[in-house]
């Protein structure tokens, strides 16, 4: 695993390690000690999955304090343009940066708290994993609206959920990270 590019202060995307032969393609989607090395202390509680038409937008998600996450996000299969906002107090707050993820690339992207996140998938059965290191606290859950922040998803029409809908716009949001 190496680190590749820092999308935002603490929010990295690195790149698995894998090899592919004539049976298919093996990918290392976690290694503690590489982790460490990077200065990244992860300790994995629970992890997800969620599969996706092409064109659904989950997001922006984030778990407020006191159950706050870090999270490791990547893409199975299929491919999403993966998005991080910042809602950390100070000069960065409303900082947007993206990747792309997609099942041949084998980029994962480390979400540290303080950040939204969400993605947008690109293909039919987009499968995205998810691991975090403090477990779902349903109380703690929350969002920003995908739309009211300065980030052009590109062409519609877009499928979100009702709860992704109604979350706040970032105009009208207090943060509660430093």
């Amino acid at each position: 695993m190496k680190i590749i590019d820092e999308l935002l202060t603490g929010c990295y995307v690195i790149e698995s390690d894998s090899s592919a032969d004539h049976r298919g393609h093996f990918v290392k989607t976690f290694h503690e000690k590489g982790m460490t090395e990077f200065g990244i202390d992860f300790h994995i509680k629970e992890t997800f999955f969620s599969v996706s038409a092409r064109n659904v937008i989950r997001g922006m998600h984030f778990q407020a304090p006191p159950f706050a996450h870090n999270k490791i996000v990547q893409c199975a299969q299929g491919g999403a343009i993966d998005v991080v906002l910042d809602l950390r107090k100070g000069r960065d707050f409303g900082r947007i940066a993206s990747v792309k993820l997609n099942q041949n690339n084998k980029l994962m992207i480390y979400v540290p708290i303080g950040l939204a996140h969400g993605f947008l998938a690109t293909t039919n059965n987009c499968l995205m994993l998810y691991s975090t290191d403090v477990e779902h606290v349903k109380a703690s859950d929350n969002g920003i609206r995908w739309d009211t922040f300065n980030f052009d998803w590109g062409m519609g029409p877009f499928i979100l959920s009702e709860r992704d809908k109604a979350h706040p716009e970032i105009a009208n949001f207090s943060t509660p990270f430093v």
